[in-house]
């Protein structure tokens, strides 16, 4: 059997790790290296790094911030933000990534997905959806719709239909960002969740909402995500408890769950 993956998602802004309230009121955590350096330290699987203005700022991604965490992180490394062609997908992973998230410019110009891919296989390739609860119609009719440029702007487009679109033009993975369960602490948004990872056959992973152990059983027991992402509960000073990834993976473990063990 598979084993699940704890993401660590990074959201940086100015060499900062940040933390939001569904997609605002941030506030700063530490430098990006060092909150990097520790939780790699404490086993986590693999690591999520959003350049989270970029996009919004219509600047390129920020590599030097790249380039210090991936000098001291050894697991999967995924970077997103500011992509926008392959250029920029070149020079992030010759700063140290081994994928690369595309979300606002996957929406403007969905033929980056299959260029990507093309270009450097469609394990590199991670579309990352920022998804939002909206009233069903002909148009939406999952019930969720697609945003970008951090949830600014509204497409009009239904995510489940972008999920399956995204894996034909030859997306690797796809990450579900909710909005309405980001930074909450009150866990993934299920449906949506379980709706994507139905509809298509890649990996999906589960992101937005996760505050404690409990949250992480229940996405992986009722949908078909193959990882979830966790942040605040790592590191955030809103939370009542942070939580080791030692405690998180033996929590997991002891309920049935399949994660790679904590060695130590």
């Amino acid at each position: 059997m598979l084993t699940k993956r704890l993401i660590a998602c990074f959201d940086i802004r100015n060499g900062m790790v940040t933390k939001a309230h569904k997609f605002q009121d941030n506030i700063d955590i530490d430098e990006a290296q060092a909150v990097a350096k520790r939780i790699y330290a404490d086993q986590i699987d693999e690591i999520i790094f959003y350049d989270i203005t970029a996009s919004a700022d219509k600047r390129k991604i920020d590599l030097d911030t790249v380039r210090n965490v991936a000098k001291h992180v050894f697991v999967p490394f995924t970077v997103g933000g500011g992509i926008r062609d392959l250029n920029d997908m070149f020079e992030v992973l010759k700063a140290g990534a081994e994928k690369i998230s595309i979300d606002s410019m996957a929406v403007r110009n969905p033929d980056i997905i299959r260029q990507g891919s093309l270009a450097f296989g469609k394990q590199c390739i991670v579309l990352s959806m920022q998804v939002k609860r909206v009233e069903e119609s002909a148009k939406i009719p999952s019930g969720y719709e697609i945003a970008i440029d951090g949830a600014r702007v509204f497409t009009g487009m239904d995510a489940v239909a972008w999920a399956k679109r995204g894996e034909a033009l030859g997306a690797g993975e796809i990450c579900v960002n909710s909005i309405d369960c980001d930074g909450t602490h009150q866990g993934y948004d299920i449906d949506i969740t379980s709706m994507v990872a139905d509809a298509v056959n890649i990996p999906v992973i589960a992101s937005g909402g996760a505050g404690k152990p409990e949250h992480l059983l229940k996405v992986f027991s009722r949908t078909g995500a193959s990882a979830g992402i966790i942040s605040s509960m790592l590191y955030s000073p809103k939370m009542d408890k942070n939580y080791s990834v030692r405690e998180i993976k033996e929590f997991l473990n002891a309920n049935g769950q399949p994660i790679r063990p904590y060695i130590g």
